[in-house]
């Protein structure tokens, strides 16, 4: 019986899957430390879990599980256009944004194409190109985040689309609002600009751009967010891509039915109206960033100036480091395969996860 390998898509045998951070369950069997036991700070979760009502709202879906959900999720297009100041036409839904992603790569990507993206960008903007067949172009970092003049200098005639991560992931950095903005709007007519803004509700007002604003300007836009962050929809995998009504009738002609399930749906609706819960939370992020830098800063740590809800640390050999961590019960991410070979991405996470990480941190640098 030949090998399936001989039948596969080249595109999809070169594929290295993405790596998930850790579970914590996966650790406490390897090592037999108890899961209680163990600080899982390596997927950027929201450390304070999800919202009462949201929680609520799940658990009340539960009751009708044995129907299909609302493929077209028109209850929470409603609430994202009434947040939002958008049209039901201009809002695609996923499961999880990387779902979207994948969305808007199969619209406009394939053999003959290829992808714009910045060196230390989230993986799923490669993947996605390799699944379809398109070449990916990877441009090189500025201060490990995106270099915009080199990005429109690599874009081609055969460039379809231009991923921008905004904070990066998993660098952390940060563009300017105003330079994102002359950036999308000066791309080819060729080119469609993805804005992958997982980690938008994190930033201070003035340091967001109005990017569902420049969708009502610009055809090619595709904007795309999360619940998994700071909503603490994880779990549930729902996210969201925001652009022109024929940008997104494009994507729903490729998007999976009931791609949505009706817990999430219905957790996503009440996670969004619960404003207290995200305040919390972004000020919790604040509070455990200070202490994590103030104790790294203490370890004689260098890190990438951050603007997620994470944290990027140079601590050399990076492998050994996290395999001392994991030793103690502590999983962070390590990003040697986004070439960053001496850098953990550490999340930041309750008071005593962040305290405990720092304490196994010392111990793992100060081990011979």
């Amino acid at each position: 019986m030949s090998n399936p390998l001989a039948l596969a898509l080249p595109s999809v045998v070169g594929i290295a899957p993405y790596q998930t951070g850790k579970p914590i369950a996966e650790l406490a069997r390897e090592t037999g430390i108890a899961e209680s036991d163990i600080v899982k700070l390596a997927s950027n979760e929201n450390p304070l879990g999800m919202s009462p009502s949201a929680m609520a709202a799940a658990a009340a879906a539960l009751n009708e599980l044995a129907r299909y959900p609302d493929g077209a999720g028109f209850d929470l297009k409603a609430a994202l256009s009434a947040r939002f100041g958008l049209s039901q036409q201009q809002i695609v839904l996923g499961n999880g944004s990387n779902d979207v992603l994948d969305i808007v790569g199969r619209v406009f990507l394939g053999p003959g194409t290829s992808a714009v993206y910045s060196q230390h960008a989230f993986a799923v903007y490669g993947l996605v190109c390799q699944s379809v067949g398109a070449e990916r172009i990877e441009v090189p970092a500025r201060d490990y985040g995106h270099d915009l003049d080199a990005m429109r200098a690599a874009i081609r005639p055969d460039t379809r689309i231009v991923w921008i991560a905004n904070p990066n992931n998993p660098t952390g950095t940060l563009l300017a609002p105003e330079a994102v903005r002359d950036f999308v709007f000066s791309l080819p007519d060729t080119v469609v600009a993805v804005l992958d803004e997982a980690y938008s509700e994190y930033l201070e007002p003035a340091q967001r751009c109005d990017s569902f604003a420049w969708v009502h300007q610009h055809p090619r836009l595709l904007v795309t967010r999360t619940f998994a962050k700071i909503y603490g929809l994880a779990g549930l995998r729902v996210g969201f891509g925001v652009g022109s009504p024929e940008l997104i009738d494009l994507c729903n002609r490729v998007r999976q039915p009931f791609n949505v399930n009706s817990v999430a749906l219905a957790a996503a609706v009440a996670a969004l109206a619960d404003d207290d819960f995200v305040a919390r939370s972004a000020a919790a992020n604040r509070e455990g960033m200070a202490q994590m830098k103030t104790g790294l800063a203490a370890l004689g740590l260098r890190w990438i100036e951050p603007f997620g809800n994470f944290i990027t640390v140079e601590v050399g050999d990076a492998a050994r480091v996290n395999a001392e961590l994991l030793r103690r019960g502590v999983i962070v991410r390590p990003v040697a395969g986004y070439g960053l070979p001496h850098h953990l991405r550490i999340s930041i996470g309750l008071p005593h996860e962040n305290q405990r990480c720092l304490d196994a941190l010392a111990e793992s640098l100060n081990r011979s």
